[in-house]
């Protein structure tokens, strides 16, 4: 994962963090089910991003004997414990309480407390949000929505950031929107429905982003424009008769495993399909670098397409 996603990673959890320990202090002093939930929240992102910390670090293991193609996708392993760390920490927890404060109802105290701390709970998450989608549109393709930048992201973690920064958002305006409501009426189970709500809310996310990386964690291979990319460079080289299969498989955000299977022309030596093969790959890095690995099959006669 590049510098900008680390830095995205490292801004959202000094947020999340600072605004965890003020929501539940908040939530202590005006017994509000709202604040607690979104409190509960802040946390489980805290959380979070110190695991997509560590599955930076550990993706970054050189490979070795047992894992010969690298630690790569121990990043996406790690957003996936996110996500179920959102679900269980974050959404269950804030349906619970709202669930409590619905049945159980009692008068919220210190109100005005609660719209400060939501109101400097917001201001920080925008600038964390405004981080993670800034490094987000710098590599998303143009013409491409975010909402389809997000499921061909290869880059899990920055995902990740993104989608918590944006529920965590939204969570915010829905906790504002139950406490004003609660004390506009009255009726203080709104603020229990806002919990509830900001819990459907964050079950949400969490199964997008377990979706997303159990694709990319049982294997997903490389944007259409890539694999085309691989075929187009290899179809035409000397010495290439015809290109077959187009074979890839994202090890990591920037890790690529291609394998192709070529038919050579028959005139050629074993040396100078050798010396071709060399070329070739070569030929694949300079128009996809994040391939890693490269294994090209010579099969006489008809390769099988892609």
């Amino acid at each position: 994962m590049k510098t900008g996603s680390r830095s995205v990673i490292v801004a959202a959890l000094i947020a999340n963090l600072a605004i965890a320990a003020i929501k539940f202090v908040v939530a202590f002093f005006t017994l509000s089910a709202a604040m607690l939930a979104e409190a509960v929240h802040s946390l489980a992102d805290t959380g979070n991003q110190f695991l997509l910390l560590l599955g930076l670090r550990l993706s970054r293991k050189p490979a070795d004997a047992a894992h010969p193609f690298g630690y790569g996708k121990e990043q996406y392993f790690w957003a996936f414990v996110v996500a179920l760390m959102l679900f269980f920490v974050g959404a269950v927890v804030s349906i619970y309480e709202g669930v409590g404060k619905v049945l159980e109802p009692h008068p919220l105290e210190r109100v005005w407390l609660v719209y400060l701390i939501l109101g400097v709970s917001i201001a920080i998450e925008t600038v964390s949000f405004t981080l993670a989608l800034r490094e987000f549109n710098r590599r998303r393709a143009p013409g491409v929505g975010i909402l389809a930048s997000i499921r061909q992201t290869k880059d899990a973690s920055l995902a990740v950031v993104l989608l918590e920064d944006s529920a965590a958002l939204l969570g915010l305006s829905l906790a504002l929107l139950g406490v004003a409501t609660a004390q506009l009426t009255g009726l203080v189970f709104f603020d229990g429905l806002a919990s509830i709500a900001i819990g459907l809310l964050l079950a949400a996310v969490a199964f997008l982003l377990a979706f997303e990386t159990r694709e990319l964690l049982i294997g997903e291979a490389a944007s259409a424009e890539k694999v085309q990319a691989i075929r187009a460079a290899l179809t035409g080289q000397p010495g290439v008769a015809a290109v077959g299969r187009v074979l890839t498989m994202h090890l990591g955000a920037n890790n690529i495993l291609v394998g192709v299977n070529c038919d050579f022309e028959d005139a050629l030596s074993a040396g100078e399909v050798e010396a071709l093969i060399e070329r070739l790959e070569v030929r694949i890095r300079e128009v996809v670098p994040e391939a890693g690995r490269i294994f090209i099959e010579a099969n006489p006669g008809h390769p099988r397409p892609a």
